[in-house]
C-alpha cells in the first residue's frame, strides 16, 4: 500500500486521490475526464439545434441556455470531488438546473428530455443524503410530467434517472467513508508514534533515573571524603564508574530493540529517498512477513538501506526496480530481495566495505548475497531464509 491507503498498483503519479482537493493541474484534467463522458446525454439536444426546425432566436437561446446547463453542472460536480459549495449555494445551483430542465424541454420539445438524467447525477452527488433521496424522486416525477406534456417516447430514461440518481448517493457515501478512514489512519499513527515516544521515554527514565540517582549520590560522598578519607574517596570513585558501565550496558539494550530495523520501515524510506534523488522507484507493497524469523527481516532490511544508498549516492541511475518474493529452494523457503537499477553500479572496481559488512550480515543470518553488473544497469540479489530452521531429531 502507498501512504494515502490506495493500492500500490495506483501509482502515485497516475492516482486520482478520492476526495480529496486537486494537488496540481494534472489532477484536475484527469478528475475532469471522468466526468466529460457523461456529457453523451447531451447528443440529442445539439442534433435538435442543428436541425434547423427553430428560429434563429430560439436556436441562440437555446445555445445559450445549454452552456448554462453545462456550466452549471460541471462546475456542481467537479467541485464536490474537493472543495463543495456550502448548503445554501448548492441547493440554489441544483434548482437552477432543474429549472433549465423543464423550461428548455417545454420550449424546444421531447429531445431535450435528456437534461433530466445530469439534474438527477447532481441531486445524488452534492445534496445530503436526506434530501437527495426526495430530489431524486422529484426529479424523476418532473420528467415524467413534462415527457407527458411534450410527447415524449423515450420513457426508458425513467430507469436511468432514478438509478444513476440512486448511484450517485452510494458514490458519495463511499467517498465519504474514504475520506474518513484516510483521516483515522493518519490519527492512528499519529497516536502511535506519540505511544512510542512514551514508551521510550518511560523506558530511559527507569533505567537511568536509578543509576543517576546513584551517580550523584557518590560524587557528592567522594567529593566530601576526599580531603580527610582519600581511600574511602577512591572506593566511592570506582562505584560511580562500575554504577556508570552497567547504566551503558543497559542503554545499549534498551535502545538496540528500537534500532532493530524493519522491512517495512525501510521500504517507506526507499521510496522517499529515491524521489528525492529523481530516481523513478518501483517499489513492492508492505510485505507480509508472519513466520519469517527477526533475524531474517533485520538482514534483509539492511541489505535494502545498502542497496538504496548505493543506487542514490554513487550510481547515477534514473530507474530503480525492487521487487521481494518468497521462493522455494531445496534448502527451504527463502525470502529474496532484488534492487536494480539502470546505473553504473558505481565507480570502484571491487566489493566496497558496505557489501562485504552485508555479505558477512546475511551469512551469519543463514543468507546469501549477490551483486554484479548486468546488461541494463547494476543488480542487488539478497536472500534469507523464510523460516526459522527445525533442530535436527524434532521430527519436524
Amino acid at each position: 500500500m502507498t501512504d494515502d491507503g490506495l493500492p500500490e498498483e495506483l501509482r502515485a503519479e497516475n492516482s486520482i486521490l478520492v476526495g480529496r482537493t486537486p494537488r496540481n493541474r494534472t489532477d484536475a484534467v484527469r478528475k475532469l475526464v471522468w466526468i466529460l463522458p457523461w456529457l453523451i446525454f447531451l447528443g440529442s439536444p445539439v442534433r435538435d439545434l442543428n436541425s434547423g426546425d427553430h428560429s434563429t432566436a430560439a436556436t441562440a437561446a437555446g445555445w445559450v441556455a445549454l452552456a448554462s446547463f453545462t456550466g452549471v453542472y460541471l462546475t456542481l460536480v467537479f467541485r464536490n470531488m474537493g472543495r463543495p459549495f456550502s448548503g445554501p449555494a448548492v441547493g440554489a445551483l441544483v434548482a437552477l438546473l432543474g429549472t433549465l430542465a423543464v423550461v428548455l424541454c417545454l420550449s424546444l420539445g421531447s429531445a431535450w428530455i435528456g437534461l433530466f438524467v445530469y439534474v438527477s447525477v447532481t441531486c445524488g452527488a452534492t445534496l445530503p443524503q436526506r434530501f437527495a433521496y426526495w430530489a431524486v424522486g422529484v426529479n424523476t416525477l418532473a420528467m415524467v410530467l413534462v415527457g407527458l406534456h411534450v410527447g415524449s417516447d423515450d420513457w426508458s430514461l425513467i430507469l436511468v434517472v432514478l438509478l444513476l440518481g440512486f448511484a450517485m448517493m452510494g458514490v458519495k457515501q463511499l467517498v465519504r467513508t474514504t475520506v474518513e478512514l484516510r483521516e483515522a489512519r493518519a490519527t492512528v499513527a499519529q497516536l502511535a508514534a506519540n505511544e512510542e515516544r512514551l514508551r521510550l521515554a518511560r523506558d530511559l527514565h527507569d533505567l537511568l533515573g536509578h543509576s543517576l540517582s546513584l551517580i550523584t549520590l557518590k560524587s557528592e560522598l567522594a567529593g566530601r571524603m576526599l580531603p580527610d578519607h582519600p581511600g574511602e574517596a577512591a572506593r566511592q570513585v570506582a562505584d560511580i564508574e562500575q554504577v556508570s558501565r552497567q547504566a551503558l550496558v543497559d542503554v545499549r539494550a534498551a535502545v538496540s530493540g528500537y534500532r532493530r530495523a524493519r522491512l517495512s520501515d525501510e521500504l517507506a524510506g526507499a521510496q522517499v529517498a529515491l524521489t528525492a534523488a529523481d530516481v523513478t522507484a518501483e517499489v513492492p507493497a508492505e510485505p507480509g512477513l508472519d513466520g519469517v524469523p527477526e533475524e531474517s527481516e533485520t538482514a534483509l532490511a539492511w541489505a535494502l538501506r545498502e542497496a538504496v544508498t548505493n543506487v542514490v549516492r554513487h550510481s547515477g541511475a534514473t530507474r530503480c526496480t525492487i521487487e521481494l518474493l518468497r521462493r522455494q529452494t531445496l534448502g527451504g523457503a527463502m525470502l529474496e530481495l532484488s534492487v536494480e537499477d539502470n546505473g553504473s553500479g558505481g565507480s570502484g572496481k571491487g566489493p566496497g566495505n558496505g557489501l562485504t559488512g552485508l555479505t558477512e550480515r546475511l551469512e551469519k543470518a543463514g543468507g546469501t548475497l549477490e551483486a554484479g553488473r548486468t546488461k541494463h544497469g547494476f543488480r542487488l540479489v539478497a536472500r534469507v531464509p523464510a523460516t526459522t530452521s527445525a533442530p535436527v531429531g524434532s521430527g519436524a
